[in-house]
């Protein structure tokens, strides 16, 4: 693929000078000329990458994390964007908690080592129990590359139609609702769960919230009648619609979706002001290079634009939701915000 030349944005985030070191690839003069060699930050020419690359998903095979890094590999790969071989690591363990402790201490400054990741980066560092002293702000952050939103779902046959008859059982009498996610108190299913709950002026701590080990189990406690309703993201239950074994109340985006949801409304039709953006995007090294920012704030924006990449987008059931290494940072701070004052109203917060 011909490399394109960097935008205004671009080049204005790798002269920034935010970033407090810059890491150039060693051996990068005298030699021959790189496949992927540009001009730098400094004015001369980079030769980075001079090695493979590791995207790391820090989760087991098959989830969300470990499914985009595979896809960002693939894409990059097969669209010859990146002169140098990728390969994909899982290392799970405490949402993401573990590998960040090894990352954000041990990495710092692998220009060569990336990672995926989405919500659980900011709230494993904000909450209170089993928390992580890393965030997002522990990395740089490169670029968004998708979203999904929350589905508050219910069984087929269940006596809630709307989300109107869900908070009126929970403000009757909440410990009579059963809500239950694919993951930890505290956690992202744990947050969608309670959401509009929240913002209906309910105390989202005396909402009955049971975490399950994956949205699997959730889902399956939801169709066995353990639970009322479960929060999960909306691109998983589009199978569970069309078999006509479940009713999506509603999702937490800012319109109505696509696909089997098309006729799902939104929290906001039904008088809950709330969104949850389920983002996934890719992060690097805090100390990361002028020179290496710059050449990935290009390279995911060519990927992302790339056909590839939207057949990727289409088998995953992921919406595309590209911004930029510096849109990407602000996202990040507001989201934080958002997610800090939900851990404080569950009595959560670090």
């Amino acid at each position: 693929m011909i490399l394109k030349t960097l935008s205004n944005t671009s080049w204005k985030i790798a002269l920034s000078g935010v970033l407090a070191l810059s890491l150039t690839a060693c051996g990068a003069g005298g030699g021959a000329s790189q496949p992927n060699a540009k001009p730098a930050a400094s004015g001369k020419t980079s030769s980075y990458p001079e090695k493979p690359i590791v995207i790391v998903a820090p989760s087991g095979a098959g989830g969300g994390w470990d499914k985009t890094a595979r896809s960002v590999a693939k894409t990059l790969a097969e669209s010859k964007a990146v002169g140098q071989p990728i390969t994909v690591e899982n290392k799970p363990g405490g949402g993401g908690a573990v590998f960040m402790a090894e990352y954000a201490t041990k990495d710092k400054k692998d220009n060569y080592k990336l990672f995926v990741s989405s919500p659980p980066i900011l709230i494993n560092n904000l909450k209170k129990e089993g928390n992580s002293p890393y965030g997002y702000k522990d990395t740089t952050p490169l670029a968004q590359l998708t979203k999904d939103y929350g589905a508050l779902v219910v069984s087929a046959n269940s006596k809630f139609k709307d989300m109107k008859s869900v908070i009126e059982a929970l403000k009757t009498d909440p410990t009579k609702v059963t809500v239950a996610g694919g993951s930890a108190p505290g956690s992202m299913d744990h947050l969608i769960a309670v959401l509009p709950a929240y913002k209906s002026g309910i105390d989202p701590k005396k909402v009955k919230y049971v975490s399950y080990d994956g949205g699997g189990e959730a889902m399956t406690s939801l169709l066995g009648g353990n639970a009322d309703v479960i929060a999960t993201d909306a691109s998983s239950v589009g199978e569970y619609v069309k078999a006509g074994k479940v009713r999506v109340l509603a999702v937490t985006a800012p319109n109505r979706l696509s696909g089997e949801l098309k006729d799902v409304p939104t929290l906001k039709e039904q008088g809950i002001d709330a969104e949850f953006n389920i983002w996934r995007g890719i992060f690097g090294p805090k100390e990361m290079g002028k020179d290496e920012l710059a050449f990935w704030d290009a390279k995911l924006k060519e990927m992302s634009d790339t056909e590839i990449w939207k057949k990727e987008l289409q088998a995953n059931v992921w919406e595309k939701d590209y911004k930029n290494a510096a849109d990407f940072k602000a996202f990040l701070a507001q989201q934080e915000s958002q997610v800090k004052d939900m851990l404080a109203a569950l009595g959560m917060a670090k």
